[in-house]
């Protein structure tokens, strides 16, 4: 009932949104699971071309998007990887003309056991998944596709 109570404080903008994010993040989830990466990124990149009501995003665009996919994130465990997080930010952000770049990057973790995690950078900062990358060696850098 609480959930309930913060959905509807939402605006209708923040709640389609936030909706969206939970969307993106199951079905990238999905897509990872039974598909090749490649044709998750092509996939995504046909998305990325699908119109859109508004088409340039303002300035707070950014950290609305970061915001949903982090709160649908929270509430979608099994759905929820710095992978999943950084692809759906990447087409929402696209689907805005605001172009996001993904990093893959890996590292030696605690006992020597091979890490992986994946950020994105808009504008030049790191805008999701941006705690301890100091530790990462990054590998790929996925551009988004703008329409």
């Amino acid at each position: 009932m609480k959930r309930l109570r913060k959905l509807r404080r939402l605006s209708a903008l923040e709640r389609r949104l936030l909706i969206k994010a939970a969307l993106l993040l199951v079905a990238i989830r999905v897509g990872l699971s039974a598909l090749p990466f490649p044709t998750v990124r092509r996939l995504l990149a046909a998305a990325a071309k699908t119109p859109v009501g508004l088409r340039k995003a303002e300035p707070s665009y950014t950290g609305s998007v970061v915001w949903a996919v982090e709160a649908a994130g929270r509430r979608l465990p099994a759905a929820s990887t710095c992978l999943t997080h950084a692809l759906a930010t990447q087409l929402l952000l696209a689907r805005r003309e605001q172009p996001a770049l993904v990093r893959i990057g890996v590292t030696g973790g605690k006992g020597g056991e091979f890490e992986a995690h994946a950020w994105v950078e808009c504008g030049g900062e790191v805008v999701i998944g941006g705690h301890e990358l100091e530790r990462y060696t990054s590998l790929v850098a996925l551009e988004g596709e703008s329409p």
